[in-house]
């Protein structure tokens, strides 16, 4: 599933892995919130940068909203939509 407005600085950015099923499962929620909140994001790999992997190996998912860790492992909607409110 492609970033929700591309082009656009993204907001949200979504940390995960391929082959992650909670990675998977919180794309599925960030991109439904994003949608509906005209927020741009997008999705990175942690196995393309060494500092990422090592901070976030074993949280993943993690969701940043303005650089902020926002949420880990189990991605709510209410969580995302909350820290896009604030």
């Amino acid at each position: 599933m492609p970033p929700a407005h591309p082009g656009a600085p993204a907001r949200v950015v979504l940390f995960g892995r391929p082959g992650c099923h909670l990675c998977d499962d919180a794309e599925v929620v960030v991109a439904q919130v994003c949608d509906d909140e005209g927020v741009a994001w997008e999705k990175r790999s942690i196995l393309d940068d060494e500092a990422t992997r090592t901070a976030y190996a074993e949280l993943i998912p993690v969701i940043t909203v303005d650089e902020e860790v926002v949420a880990t492992w189990r991605v709510t909607a209410d969580a995302v939509r909350d820290a896009l409110r604030e």
